[in-house]
């Protein structure tokens, strides 16, 4: 988002959606009356349920904004809506953090299904191996930079998909930034969400 921009109140509906936001700077607010600033160093978790309404947006003195918005369909409908909102762990180079997870996890923020979610910034050259639980499928993102992983290049944008495998591990072709899904693909779903029926 450029600054100055209005993205103006609507409603989710059964939508887990998680805002990540590594530069910048994106405003929150709601019908519940949260207004929250997500950089950083916080995350945004609106678990949506039944029916929640916000609005984003950037003020012309804020930085350009580049973040992701990311939507977890939930186990169950109509569930409790529910916003998360804090300060995330420091990063440390080189190492992925753990960012959001299932109810009841590790994790400092949950969504109500079985996905995992983790980040990391690799220094030029570095390597790290992909977080994996057994059984689960893998996702990862090139946020910015490059990397390689399985001989095969990804940059800027581009993603790949780990099915049936551990032990992979990603290499840095110059600075990265790169985020990493853990999803259980035997979980229970459900499709009546506002976005991504």
């Amino acid at each position: 988002m450029d600054p100055d921009t209005l993205i103006s109140m609507h409603p989710h509906r059964n939508d887990e959606i998680v805002s990540w936001v590594p530069a910048g700077v994106m405003r929150h607010d709601d019908r519940q009356g949260n207004a929250v600033i997500t950089d950083s160093d916080h995350l945004l978790v609106m678990n949506s349920g039944h029916g929640f309404w916000h609005e984003e947006r950037t003020l012309a003195d804020d930085p350009p904004l580049r973040m992701l918005q990311i939507f977890v369909r939930p186990h169950s409908l109509d569930l409790e809506p529910t916003i998360q909102h804090g300060p995330i762990p420091e990063p440390a180079t080189n190492e992925w953090r753990s960012l959001f997870g299932p109810e009841g996890s590790d994790a400092p923020f949950s969504v109500r299904n079985e996905v995992e979610f983790y980040d990391i910034r690799l220094e030029d050259g570095a390597s790290a191996r992909l977080p994996d639980i057994t059984g689960w499928d893998g996702y990862f993102y090139v946020f910015e930079g490059a990397l390689e992983a399985g001989n095969v290049r990804f940059d800027e944008a581009e993603s790949g998909l780990v099915v049936g495998e551990t032990d992979v591990t990603i290499t840095a072709l110059e600075e990265t930034v790169a985020v990493a899904f853990l999803v259980d693909r035997d979980a229970t779903i459900t499709r009546q969400g506002t976005i991504g029926r």
